[in-house]
């Protein structure tokens, strides 16, 4: 039987400013589009469910192109200190932690931001051990491309002065050798892998939580990098498993596999389906985080000359993961922020191209130089960003890269413009889990709708293209543009319905359009 979704605003997304009466739904499915009436008279017999909208305004469901589904979970069970505007509110709040958790408990922070503060700094291990010396302790950066580790967390893991540090990771030492506590990529690991394995019932909640944030910002969907993280493959998918369990709970989950667990996941894939959860591409890291200064650059850094970044791998060891990819018959969504991890990757892809009609995805592609514009428009391939990056990353980022390097950075319009399809994400738990406010940081490149400042106005989006970076690209991205991202016959019903007309308002009111109601596969997964 049907469901006639009618009395508010439609958006299709094929055209802008293209709208319909009224939807048809069946089976979890677009039957139809067209006038009330029309439908009315035409389906008389299989209607059994009017939905009037109440004047509200409908658009395809809204889809975060990256994101950290556990990830974003664990930062609303942590303690979060992406609100914190100085070093000592930091320790401030890790020492009010320390007194309500249990001794040799670990103690795990998330989101802090020396960018931020009002002195920019980095916090010393030593700071931390003059809280406590009975719990391990792991701050982690918002970008999570850095951690700084208390002594007891440092000793539990074996790192000591004499550590031999890691491909792709820099320890942080004073000028005798003596280490921090500061572990940027790759060194992370040093830490991290000796951690306790979280609980099965610890990552259900946290995904949980996650899912049910997404629905109430609106998201019927993401493409998410967790697979690698939380005790191996068949343990993290099994958790996807039992929380969107395509009845309570459905949410399009595309999942990244990280190269550490690709095989695994691929071999899994070839013989298990899923409606609501899709294994995509191989993912790789290229290179780290801009706020960390482990970017790679292909110049030093404008604020910092000693270094231009991490790379995560060599230009042979990345082409070779591309290659091992291809051997799986699959795709890669490859991280790279610096422009020489860019032009690691242009090259990887060239040397190792997809099969016909298989795009690539890069993930980030904020600092760019004229010349790898260029060479990546003849690739198939899509630009993975994340407006919202405009919206932390200035006024700081310019001094990092330096007035003359910022003319080709951020610059979401001209690749638009040249041809590229730019799907739009989040990157949650490091920026927030709200499309709107990547949709806002899109169309105003501006730090909030207060800000006066507008960093690169050329660079801005029409609330068309950046209304299609989370619906149509979404699904561009991992070939399912004739499936779900728009209201079309044949197409998904998924739905996101806000309570104001994002192309009928001003800009600096998008942040506040409101999630009427979120709509998976014809089922309505949350209502204001």
């Amino acid at each position: 039987m049907a469901t006639l979704w009618f009395g508010g605003t439609i958006y299709t997304m094929v055209n802008e400013h293209e709208t319909v009466e009224a939807i048809l739904v069946e089976d979890g499915t677009i039957l139809e589009t067209g006038s009330v009436a029309t439908l009315q008279e035409k389906y008389e017999n299989r209607i059994n469910e009017k939905i009037n909208l109440q004047g509200k305004v409908l658009y395809p469901g809204f889809v975060d192109s990256h994101i950290h589904l556990i990830g974003h979970g664990e930062k609303l069970l942590r303690l979060d200190l992406s609100a914190a505007t100085s070093a000592e509110e930091v320790l401030q709040l890790v020492e009010e932690k320390v007194k309500t958790t249990p001794h040799n408990e670990w103690i795990i922070a998330e989101g802090w931001d020396e960018n931020q503060w009002k002195t920019p700094r980095i916090i010393h291990r030593k700071e931390l051990d003059a809280i406590t010396s009975n719990h391990p302790i792991i701050m982690k950066r918002i970008c999570r491309h850095a951690l700084i580790a208390n002594t007891y967390a440092l000793t539990l893991s074996g790192v000591t002065n004499d550590v031999k540090e890691p491909q792709g990771g820099i320890v942080d030492r004073e000028e005798d050798g003596t280490i921090t506590g500061f572990l940027v990529d790759e060194a992370q690991q040093l830490v991290t892998s000796k951690m306790p394995l979280p609980s099965e019932n610890y990552l259900q909640r946290a995904l949980q939580l996650s899912v049910q944030d997404a629905f109430s910002k609106g998201l019927t969907g993401a493409h998410s990098e967790d697979l690698n993280y939380y005790g191996g493959f068949l343990r993290t998918y099994e958790t996807f498993q039992q929380v969107i369990n395509g009845s309570k709970t459905k949410f399009r989950a595309h999942l990244l596999a990280h190269y550490g667990v690709a095989e695994d996941a691929f071999s899994y894939a070839d013989h298990h389906e899923d409606p609501f959860i899709e294994i995509g591409a191989m993912k790789i890291f290229a290179d780290g985080s801009l706020g960390g200064r482990s970017a790679l650059l292909s110049k030093p850094y404008e604020d910092d000359e000693t270094t231009q970044g991490v790379a995560i791998h060599t230009q042979d060891e990345l082409s070779d993961l591309v290659k091992k990819a291809r051997t799986f018959g699959r795709t890669v969504a490859i991280h790279a922020i610096g422009d020489l991890a860019f032009e690691y990757v242009i090259t990887s892809l060239e040397k190792h191209p997809p099969k016909a009609g298989q795009r690539d995805r890069i993930i980030h592609a904020q600092i760019l130089r004229p010349d790898l514009i260029e060479r990546a428009k003849t690739l198939p391939m899509i630009l993975d960003i994340q407006p919202r990056f405009v919206a932390s990353d200035f006024p700081w980022v310019e001094e990092r890269l330096g007035h003359e390097r910022m003319k080709s950075c951020y610059v979401w319009k001209t690749l638009i413009q040249k041809g590229f399809h730019c799907a739009g994400g989040s990157d949650a738990p490091i920026e927030p889990m709200d499309p709107l406010l990547g949709i806002h940081a899109a169309v105003s490149r501006k730090n909030s709708p207060a800000s006066y400042n507008v960093y690169m106005p050329e660079e801005k989006l029409s609330v068309f293209e950046a209304v299609r970076l989370f619906t149509y690209e979404s699904a561009y991205a991992i070939n399912r543009e004739n499936e779900v991202g728009l209201v079309s016959p044949g197409y998904k019903a998924d739905f996101t319905v806000l309570n104001h007309d994002l192309f009928n308002i001003e800009e600096d009111e998008i942040p506040n359009a409101g999630v009427y109601m979120t709509v998976v596969d014809g089922t309505t997964m949350f209502q204001q």
